[in-house]
């Protein structure tokens, strides 16, 4: 809120990122979590990570390339509610599968390798949520902005373990949707592509005389 006003754009976006999580406690409530409640569970707070990760890549390449600065307000809302659904999919994992047992856990993760590559991506987004603050990115300095390019590494990981959760099924749709959407925005990020588009679409919003 700033000058008594009400951002809306902030207020969008946390009602929006708030729904499946509101939908979720819905269906539980109403017993409709399928025959599989916990395996249900897992899959939706996995999916809805997911998708506000990649939202919150999408966020410098809508500034760049379309000349909307302010969605940039947003991104940190965007990741920490990724990292909250995916602490939500890491404590269903952990505790109504495995009762928090470390041993159980462990055998768990060693033998199954999509948990592996999950638990990966969730112990590199926690340190990205911890340090996400103004405070952080100040005591930080230029190595801030280093750590938190670690996110398109834990965004390529969720897509690992996605895709090796589907594949057993070869039910492989969605991960590769997802994927391709990740492997886009990481190559907006070579500089030679980035430069290009960045002048490719200043040329594109001149106005023509």
């Amino acid at each position: 809120m700033a000058g008594g006003r009400v951002d809306k754009l902030k207020l969008i976006t946390h009602v929006a990122a708030l729904t499946p999580l509101a939908r979720l406690l819905w269906d539980f409530l109403n017993n409709d979590l399928t025959f599989n409640p916990i395996r249900e569970i897992q899959l939706r707070t996995g999916k809805d990570a997911l998708v506000l990760l990649i939202l919150t890549l999408c966020c410098s390449p809508i500034k760049d390339y379309l000349g909307l600065p302010r969605v940039m307000r947003v991104r940190r809302i965007l990741g920490l509610y990724a990292f909250s659904y995916a602490g939500l999919h890491f404590l269903t994992f952990v505790g109504l599968d495995y009762a928090f047992k470390l041993d159980l856990i462990t055998e768990g993760v060693l033998k199954k390798p999509f948990a592996l590559a999950g638990l990966a991506a969730f112990l590199i987004l926690l340190p990205l949520a911890v340090t996400s603050t103004n405070g952080w990115a100040r005591r930080l300095g230029k190595n801030w902005r280093r750590l938190h390019r670690l996110i398109y590494l834990a965004a390529s990981l969720a897509i690992v373990h996605f895709f090796w959760l589907r594949a057993a099924k070869l039910n492989l749709g969605e991960p590769v949707i997802f994927g391709t959407v990740v492997v886009l925005l990481l190559v907006l990020r070579v500089p030679a592509v980035n430069k290009l588009l960045t002048s490719l679409m200043q040329t594109l919003r001149q106005p023509s005389s």
